[in-house]
């Protein structure tokens, strides 16, 4: 740029000196400024009549190659409305719809600017539930003398099994001749819970035992129908009396050796419709090897008959609950209990107790059994798991079964329990 402006120099001298030669002695006299301009518009006049220099700007521009001019756009006027349309739709491309972007997800900010009381429906359930109180069936299975009713009678501590004034402590508790529901409130903290102990006949006692599950089979299926056809009336009560068995404790018999034939196949078929939680009985009269030894057998036989106790490995819902419900299979099923509903002192205590020749055999001591363990899975940790597994998944199984047989309710009657009257036959058409 610099060696370009010096070389013009000369030709704006020259430029200068001709308009000087041109003026005359009367156009007075030139000032600097207007000799500056005028020299300027001659410069311009010069350079727009005379070819640009080589190296100039202009003549490089002067090279480059130039576009061509643009097409004149057709005119429109007087085309028909239709070809006018036509001619617009090849003279405008058509827009390309643009690819769809999927919205991202609106998150939300957890971080709450102030207090809104959602942590208080905890109370409001709290509230409600001790009101209202809960139902919670239990059923007690396995042959006359293995202590059933005595260890129901200790799991919630009191005389729920069997009532009190049929029978004393000095009396021997007699067997039970047939299935009967004991019913009772129970209240601890304020909560209400009605209790129903379901005690069975004295089952396998028989010389022929076979078939002998089938009346308490019986029994369960008839409290799920009971249930159901409450819930399929149309004017239905606003809480449905609640007679299903949650649970159901099957006494093992302490042989030390295997489970019977009958007992596989108990627990076989009612596997299937009850929560079954296996329990080894009087687990005082064997050793503490002789009890180990024997619990592992029975875990054994249980996988290799496939039968599912409770809490079913189908049924955890998350890892933390399938850590805890592995422990509990692994290690404590089935459990080896005492029951004992008389207190002795021990070291200024009164306990649970059997009173033996050696010493007194501590329910609650987790050294001498696992009752507590016992108590804490039924009652501390699985009461509520126990109804929700017998109401989503075993009266759900028997709710579609019953629904895809018979229309939801037996043969012969509606849905309000009115006998329907019989479908008239409909005449074939005869062929002419």
């Amino acid at each position: 740029m610099g060696k370009l402006r010096l070389r013009q120099i000369p030709d704006q001298l020259k430029v200068i000196e001709l308009i000087i030669q041109k003026r005359g002695p009367e156009s007075g006299p030139l000032t600097q400024g207007s000799a500056y301009a005028r020299a300027r518009a001659e410069a311009r006049r010069a350079r727009a009549t005379s070819p640009p220099p080589r190296d100039s700007r202009a003549h490089r521009r002067s090279l480059l190659p130039r576009s061509p001019a643009p097409r004149p756009r057709p005119s429109l006027e007087g085309l028909p409305e239709a070809r006018t349309d036509a001619a617009m739709s090849e003279l405008v491309p058509e827009p390309r719809p643009k690819p769809a972007v999927p919205m991202k997800p609106v998150s939300i900010n957890s971080n709450l600017l102030g207090y809104i009381g959602i942590d208080t429906i905890i109370e409001q359930m709290r509230k409600k539930t001790m009101k209202t109180g809960f139902d919670f069936n239990i059923m007690v299975v396995g042959q006359s003398g293995l202590g059933k009713s005595t260890l129901v009678n200790t799991l919630f501590k009191s005389q729920v099994s069997r009532k009190a004034s049929s029978w004393n402590r000095e009396e021997k508790i007699p067997k039970t001749v047939e299935i009967k529901a004991i019913g009772h409130v129970i209240e601890e903290g304020g909560v209400k819970m009605k209790l129903t102990v379901i005690d069975t006949p004295g089952f396998g006692d028989q010389i022929n035992n076979e078939n002998c599950w089938e009346p308490i089979e019986k029994y369960i299926n008839e409290q799920y129908e009971k249930f159901l056809k409450e819930e399929v009336n149309i004017a239905r009560k606003k809480r449905i009396p609640d007679t299903r068995v949650h649970c159901c404790l099957y006494f093992i018999s302490p042989t030390g050796h295997s489970l019977r034939p009958l007992d596989l196949e108990f627990m076989k078929h009612l596997s299937k419709v009850v929560n079954i939680i296996p329990v080894i009985a009087k687990a005082d009269t064997m050793t503490l090897e002789e009890k180990s030894e024997f619990k592992q057998r029975v875990r054994k036989e249980l996988e290799v008959n496939g039968i599912e106790f409770y809490p079913q490995k189908e049924f955890d819902e998350d890892l933390e609950d399938k850590t805890e419900n592995d422990k509990i299979r692994q290690e404590s099923m089935p459990f080896a209990v005492v029951g004992s509903d008389k207190e002795y002192q021990v070291n200024g205590k009164r306990v649970l107790g059997r009173k033996t020749p050696w010493g007194i055999i501590e329910v609650e001591n987790l050294n001498h059994c696992e009752f507590a363990l016992l108590r804490d899975f039924v009652i501390r940790t699985h009461l509520q798991d126990l109804k929700e597994v017998t109401h989503n998944i075993h009266y759900e199984t028997y709710r579609a079964k019953r629904l895809n047989d018979n229309g939801g309710l037996p043969p012969g009657e509606g849905l309000l329990g009115t006998v329907l009257p019989p479908v008239p036959a409909t005449p074939c058409p005869t062929a002419e």
